[in-house]
């Protein structure tokens, strides 16, 4: 208004509400405001999808007490806004409701993912519906039957069998070996409708996350480089990546305090009667 219609700073000021100190002596943001602002730029750009509420879950280790209101104002000062993505119009189908586990490590939910950044690549992702802990990602240029089971075999070693594995109807979850290993260790297969993937939807959510913040951020020129590069984010995933829905922790952390909680108490010693 002055510049450009040559008004008066006592008379422009009194237009729009300012002081005329207020005017004269701008804010300047403080050491310790520009380092956070720095640091949110710095996540924003190492993980592109993430809102500011992700970013204030990372922020709170460095910079403990920072609240979200003033991570959410510097987020919006640097225009870090994730743009939000056009849904597809779908046909409108019942919708099955998934059974929700009481325990990590009662069910496990399995799918497949393809990567076309070089040669095609197959990935075989385990997520446990509780924790949503990547149980593993294994990674080739093929996976048949036989190899899921004993993929699988090499991760119950660490964690124990599940009491359930969820899948679609692919060839590699209806085949004999699959089938085979599922009655021979005890394992409940609960496999979903065809054309229905709502009902595998734990997996179709990691596997979402899988796509955006690994696979469409690399180009993978060879099999070892993707087995590498993969297995550092589904590191990151687990251990430090916080989840909304496990109240805001990583998926590892989460897992150790219900095992944590549920473990049962040590034994007491002989009570004297």
């Amino acid at each position: 208004m002055i510049a450009q219609h040559y008004l008066s700073e006592r008379r422009a000021c009194r237009l729009v509400g300012l002081s005329r100190d207020s005017y004269r002596n701008p804010p300047v943001p403080s050491e310790a405001t520009q380092r956070l602002s720095a640091r949110i730029i710095e996540i924003a750009q190492v993980r592109r999808r993430f809102g500011y509420r992700r970013i204030h879950d990372l922020l709170r280790r460095d910079f403990p007490g920072v609240n979200h209101k003033r991570v959410y104002r510097l987020y919006n000062q640097a225009q870090l806004a994730v743009r939000k993505r056009k849904k597809a119009k779908r046909a409108l189908s019942e919708r099955v409701p998934l059974a929700v586990a009481s325990r990590v490590n009662e069910v496990w939910s399995i799918d497949f993912v393809s990567d076309r950044s070089g040669r095609r690549i197959k990935c075989l992702t385990v997520a446990d519906d509780l924790s949503h802990e990547c149980v593993d990602i294994a990674v080739d240029y093929g996976i048949s039957g036989q190899n899921v089971t004993r993929l699988l075999d090499q991760a119950a070693m660490f964690r124990g069998y599940p009491t359930a594995v969820r899948t679609d109807n692919g060839p590699d979850f209806t085949s004999r070996a699959f089938i085979a290993w599922a009655q021979s260790d005890g394992v409940r297969h609960i496999l979903i409708q065809p054309g229905r993937p709502m009902q595998n939807g734990y997996i179709e959510s990691f596997n979402g996350k899988f796509r955006d913040e690994c696979l469409n951020e690399h180009w993978f020129e060879s099999l070892s480089q993707a087995r590498s590069t993969i297995a550092a984010w589904r590191q990151d995933y687990n251990e430090v990546r916080p989840h909304s829905s496990l109240g805001r922790v990583p998926p590892a952390e989460f897992a150790q305090r219900h095992r944590s909680k549920n473990s049962p108490s040590p034994a007491s010693g002989n009570e004297i009667k």
